[in-house]
């Protein structure tokens, strides 16, 4: 993808989470990566009540023209990114509109409420039906799943990325995510990380992607 097939200048991304889901580490690779492309990036992040297992948001606004401010305007998200299914309600409810993207990971984290019984968390059918009404297309995958073959749940953040990677819908490629990942992590983990990210193309081709 070149420069010139961004939707939009800036270009407004939020990746969502919980927290222990590894969302800030995927914001600054893709950051990085794309720094390295020759884009400016600011990023803006805002934590739940607790560091894991509460609500973990990035914002990311790419451009070429200069830095912005960290928070993307209520409504005016081009892309998110949802580690976790109700994350993403949550995040589209408030930053979407009807021509925003959606790359999501189908395996649910349960809050404390739905453990205690007080609440229910939608079935996986109505999540696919809520999620097509508000963006304008969506993809989903198992990355948790995934994931947990290659050793760690933690890995579905990498997993995600390349989705992203290989959906083309921002310029950086697996060649920028290997330079990164070589940059970042010590040398025993980027064979792994790497086999993460290119889980994805396999991922997307099942038939749970929408």
């Amino acid at each position: 993808m070149s420069a010139s097939q961004l939707r939009q200048d800036p270009y407004n991304l939020i990746i969502t989470g919980v927290g222990g889901q590894g969302n800030v580490l995927s914001s600054r690779m893709l950051g990085n990566m794309l720094t390295n492309n020759g884009y400016c990036i600011t990023i803006g992040e805002t934590f739940g009540a607790s560091q894991r297992g509460g609500s973990v948001m990035s914002h990311l606004r790419i451009s070429k023209r200069g830095a912005w401010s960290p928070q993307i305007p209520k409504g005016k998200a081009h892309l998110v990114i949802a580690l976790e299914p109700s994350e993403a309600f949550r995040v589209l409810s408030a930053y979407g509109n009807p021509e925003t993207l959606l790359i999501w990971n189908t395996r649910p984290i349960y809050p404390v409420s739905v453990i205690s019984g007080a609440t229910q968390y939608p079935g996986q059918t109505e999540i696919r039906q809520r999620l097509a009404e508000l963006t304008e297309r969506n993809w989903s995958l198992n990355a948790t799943e995934k994931a947990m073959d290659l050793g760690n749940a933690i890995f579905a953040n990498i997993i995600m990325l390349g989705a992203l990677s290989e959906l083309c819908l921002l310029p950086f490629s697996r060649e920028d995510f290997a330079e990164v990942l070589t940059s970042t992590m010590p040398s025993d983990k980027v064979s792994i990380n790497l086999d993460a990210f290119d889980s994805a193309a396999v991922l997307l081709q099942k038939p749970e992607t929408i």
